[in-house]
């Protein structure tokens, strides 16, 4: 059963209420109370209704939410637990909930992105301790990719709050085509994780347009507190990557229609597997089926498509079909660059 922020304060409210042994609780006076919380907590003025409340009582009298709250009513009006003691917030948990809440620590274990924040990474912890020191711990039943070799992820936490509270950063970056870092002036937009590579999204102070930097190529970083953050407008960073495969893309990039043609031995790996959310299939023979995704041309895509190997076949745009033509062309004359120089070697010395 679904719970809602705002049932969960009645409860807690009508808790305060009964748990409080010196004053009697009519039904009016634990109205009241609510109405009062609500309008403290939430700002509102509509106040609660009798059913509303009577409704609670008996879900927190009953065994739906764990709770089974002795609640009485004395002398036909007021309301009190018939445990002095009780309280639904020492209301024990079942074991169903600690198996649950076991599998739910395992799984967030397994995200490298919850090590990054040292808050996050403390709350596991202390999660992971409440509900395994009564219990015989056991191993995760379930695996996620991840890969603490990455370089780059100590820089998260401190980029993540710059991202938070709009702070302009002084970089120093080192791009792998660059000889040398360099500095700059750079206004944070966003953190986005791409195959467990992290890039933070942001403008230069001097250049325009949207970049992307790696983290792992990022060398230094500060924050400016007297340089004057710079909002970008126009652009929804919610949906500014629905149309692409990974982080390349530029303001004027728009989605293409790529047609790409898979070998049916292949194809249901594409079917439970979607290269893309826009992917549909649109045709199916004996020996290939057919798949469109509406995508922005980009480096990643390519690198998607070449890790199909002779499985996959572009159909189109002519140019993504020039692009990985050119690309296996070079891997191939890479290839045989290697086997003539083998042959040229075995051949010189041979007596």
């Amino acid at each position: 059963m679904a719970i809602n922020k705002l049932a969960l304060i009645r409860y807690k409210t009508i808790d305060d209420c009964l748990r409080n042994r010196f004053r009697k609780w009519t039904l009016d006076d634990i109205i009241e109370k609510v109405a009062e919380t609500l309008y403290e907590l939430e700002g509102i003025t509509s106040g609660v209704s009798k059913r509303t409340i009577q409704a609670d009582i008996q879900l927190m009298r009953s065994d739906k939410l764990g709770y089974n709250a002795p609640i009485v009513v004395k002398d036909k009006r007021f309301y009190a637990y018939e445990d002095p003691g009780f309280s639904i917030t020492k209301a024990p948990i079942n074991h169903a909930d600690v198996d649950k809440m076991k599998e739910i620590v395992g799984v967030l274990k397994q995200f490298n992105a919850f090590n990054y924040f040292d808050e996050m990474s403390d709350m596991i912890a202390r999660l992971e301790n409440n509900i395994y020191k009564s219990t015989k711990q056991s191993g995760n039943n379930i695996q996620l990719e991840s890969n603490k070799l990455v370089k780059g992820i100590e820089c998260i936490p401190p980029l993540y709050q710059a991202v938070l509270n709009k702070r302009s950063l002084l970089i120093e970056y080192k791009s792998f085509k660059a000889k040398q870092a360099q500095q700059g002036i750079y206004f944070p937009y966003l953190l986005k994780e791409y195959r467990n590579r992290w890039f933070l999204i942001c403008k230069a102070k001097k250049r325009p347009g949207i970049l992307n930097l790696a983290l792992d190529r990022i060398v230094e970083f500060q924050e400016l507190p007297n340089e004057e953050f710079l909002a970008y407008e126009g652009v929804d960073f919610d949906r500014y990557y629905d149309d692409l495969i990974g982080v390349t893309k530029s303001e004027r990039d728009r989605a293409q229609k790529v047609i790409l043609e898979f070998t049916n031995d292949h194809a249901p790996y594409v079917i439970t597997k979607p290269l893309h959310t826009s992917q549909v299939i649109l045709n199916k023979n004996d020996k290939t089926t057919i798949f469109r995704i509406d995508v922005v041309l980009n480096y990643e895509l390519e690198r998607e498509i070449l890790g199909f190997g002779e499985c996959v076949r572009v159909r189109s745009p002519k140019l993504l079909i020039w692009k990985i033509k050119k690309r296996l062309q070079q891997t191939y004359e890479q290839y045989e660059a290697i086997q003539k120089k083998e042959k040229d070697t075995i051949e010189n010395t041979t007596p």
